[in-house]
């Protein structure tokens, strides 16, 4: 698995200039068969993440372009009369891939965009009153613009819930901005190629070995914390759900997976701690009118909330190295 893993996050950097602590969390986010949620600037390569991500993974890739008059029969597929057969027979609709970029989700109505929340959660669509079970592994990533606001639907809480993380790229350095320049020109064409390095059943095979990861009783006591801290932080109006808690634990493990180990540390629960909770945080009114952001409040919790003690790590930690070996 290290090795995969490995030979993945190089298949992405080869083409992807960003911060390699990003690339390892995108790659632990599909081995925990989590959601994505991208919010950023335009231009900054989400999609070619996306399908180079896809194209590396061998999974089967679709993109959703999202506008105010798509209709959740164009995402979730329906029925189409056979004139041949003269029967009604189900059409998939994009849904129905391994991984699918729902791009601009907060452009289509909250109609259409409801039409994910089955989909994302219970890995099915329902039509007509027939339920269609979508291939796995199955995951979602969405993009949405971080400063254009108008005409688009905010998403509602229930489904931002329903995303394991939110990330965003940022904007690279001078040299990283070069690189990508330079890169450009070597290819001598805008298409970028990324090798197959695993296979469908390969990923099944890995998002079963980050069930096996183990999480001692002080790392899930620390996540209660950090979760429950959310709650009662005096800038938040509605804290984080027990969603959150298990969303953050399975993300641990499987970043623990990614980093080469068979138990998580509480590094890796800080790791992704912002990423899993800051955008399931409601503030109060007064703070966001003053543009407070939740990732402060979540990373001024991780400097409150006490870090288990290494001592009472060591013996779970030996003892899972040695099984693992």
């Amino acid at each position: 698995m290290n090795r995969l893993v490995r030979d993945v996050l190089e298949a992405l950097k080869a083409v992807i200039v960003t911060r390699d602590e990003l690339l390892e969390k995108v790659v632990a986010s599909v081995l925990a068969g989590g959601h994505i949620l991208f919010e950023d600037f335009p231009g900054l390569g989400k999609t070619l993440l996306c399908t180079s991500l896809a194209q590396a993974l061998g999974l089967r890739f679709q993109r959703i372009q999202f506008t105010p008059d798509l209709l959740p029969g164009d995402i979730t597929g329906g029925y189409l009369y056979n004139r041949t057969m003269g029967t009604f027979e189900f059409r998939p609709g994009p849904v129905f891939a391994n991984l699918v970029l729902a791009d601009e989700i907060n452009r289509a109505s909250p109609k259409t965009q409801s039409a994910l929340l089955e989909v994302m959660q219970e890995r099915q669509v329902t039509v007509e009153g027939e339920r269609f079970a979508v291939e796995q592994p199955f995951m979602v990533v969405a993009t949405q613009n971080a400063i254009e606001f108008e005409g688009t639907y905010p998403l509602p809480e229930a489904q931002l819930d329903r995303f394991m993380m939110r990330v965003s790229l940022g904007y690279p350095d001078p040299e990283e901005e070069q690189v990508i320049l330079r890169r450009r020109l070597e290819r001598a064409r805008d298409a970028v190629v990324v090798p197959q390095v695993t296979t469908k059943a390969e990923v099944g095979e890995m998002q079963r070995f980050v069930e096996g990861v183990h999480v001692s009783a002080p790392v899930q006591q620390y996540i209660v914390a950090l979760v429950r801290a959310t709650r009662g932080h005096p800038s938040v109006e509605v804290g984080a759900s027990p969603r959150a808690g298990l969303a953050l634990m399975q993300l641990s493990r499987a970043l623990a997976a990614v980093r080469g180990r068979a138990f998580v540390i509480p590094d890796d629960v800080k790791a992704v701690a912002v990423d899993v909770l800051a955008h399931r945080l409601v503030l109060k009114a007064e703070l966001w009118a003053a543009r407070t952001r939740p990732e402060q409040i979540v990373r001024d919790i991780l400097s409150a909330v006490p870090v288990p003690v290494p001592g009472s790590l060591d013996g779970i930690a030996g003892g899972q190295v040695k099984a693992a070996g």
